[in-house]
């Protein structure tokens, strides 16, 4: 084949997460317009969808040598990648254009359709179908039976990001994201107050642009102040609480729980004297209090000082 007449091979790549059929127009161009279309997967889930809208497609597992003939006379020949991609097929035309003595066509990747941004959370949803299904632990777990894990994996998330390592939060995101696909996964199984994961992504969704009206409204924020001020006012509307303290979980870390109750007195113009009393506790109540007031998170602050205390240990342990 000379140089003047050698053709194209396209190979055309879709994506599992696109439903089948919603190819890019210049997919639809170049499939109508191709001399031949193959596919070496008979159960490739586009082929209905092509034939339906009139492309011929062989289903062949061509040779790269057959291809590259196919394309004489400047012929076009589409391949349509199977979920591996063709690995085969590309190895051998990468080996006929190495060795010099084939006139090659032109090779060209074209995507069909592509993952938009997030389209792999739809991959954590379809495993985490399989194995609440298949994996005898997994499917016997129950809310209460994960809740431990979810304030550990909170946690573990929260170090990561105080140690400042880059690697370790992405990992430990994860794990938090697992939570709560599986939880959500658990909660399809109710048999009188089912949801899935799509109606919590619904929610936190309705719930984001209703508590931003200065982003989906016509309300404006200049400073992180008249932000917190727009968020305050849309959560005490949709709540509707009889008291600052109400969806403050009592369970959570001590310290935490009195900064958090300082901050709603504080936000909501409550000068409410401490309790008076003997003991460490009333101790801590007072310090966290204090942090509080100041802009500083106890909980993190005693945290940075235990891995100093920490280091000493170790180094106490090293020169023993």
């Amino acid at each position: 084949m000379n140089a003047e007449d050698a053709g194209r091979v396209v190979l055309l790549t879709t994506s599992h997460r696109v439903a089948p059929g919603l190819l890019s127009w210049p997919a639809w161009q170049v499939l109508h317009s191709a001399q031949r279309v193959v596919c070496s997967d008979p159960q490739h889930p586009q082929l209905p969808y092509l034939r339906e809208a009139g492309v011929v497609v062989e289903e062949v597992a061509p040779e790269a040598q057959e291809l590259v003939d196919a394309t004489a006379g400047g012929r076009t020949v589409v391949v349509v990648a199977s979920g591996e991609g063709e690995p085969r097929l590309t190895d051998g035309l990468a080996r006929l254009a190495g060795s010099g003595r084939v006139a090659m066509p032109d090779l060209e990747l074209l995507p069909a359709s592509y993952d938009l941004p997030g389209a792999r959370l739809l991959d954590l949803v379809q495993v985490m179908d399989r194995i609440r299904v298949d994996c005898p632990w997994s499917s016997r777990q129950t809310h209460e039976g994960l809740a431990k894990y979810g304030i550990e994996e909170a946690y573990e998330l929260v170090e990561a990001i105080e140690d400042g390592d880059r690697v370790e939060l992405r990992e430990e995101l994860g794990d938090v994201l697992l939570q709560v696909v599986f939880h959500a996964r658990i909660a399809e199984e109710d048999s009188e107050e089912p949801f899935s994961v799509d109606d919590v992504a619904a929610g936190i969704v309705a719930k984001l642009i209703h508590r931003h009206p200065h982003v989906f409204g016509d309300e404006h924020a200049e400073t992180p102040e008249d932000v917190k001020a727009h968020w305050l006012r849309t959560k005490a509307e949709e709540k509707q609480r009889n008291s600052v303290t109400e969806g403050i979980p009592l369970g959570q870390p001590g310290l935490a729980l009195a900064a958090k109750l300082a901050g709603r007195a504080r936000s909501a113009g409550l000068d409410v004297p401490l309790p008076t009393g003997e003991g460490i506790g009333y101790e801590l109540l007072a310090m966290a209090v204090r942090a509080q007031a100041e802009g500083v998170d106890p909980e993190s602050a005693l945290r940075a000082a235990g891995r100093a205390y920490r280091d000493a240990i170790l180094a106490a342990e090293s020169g023993a």
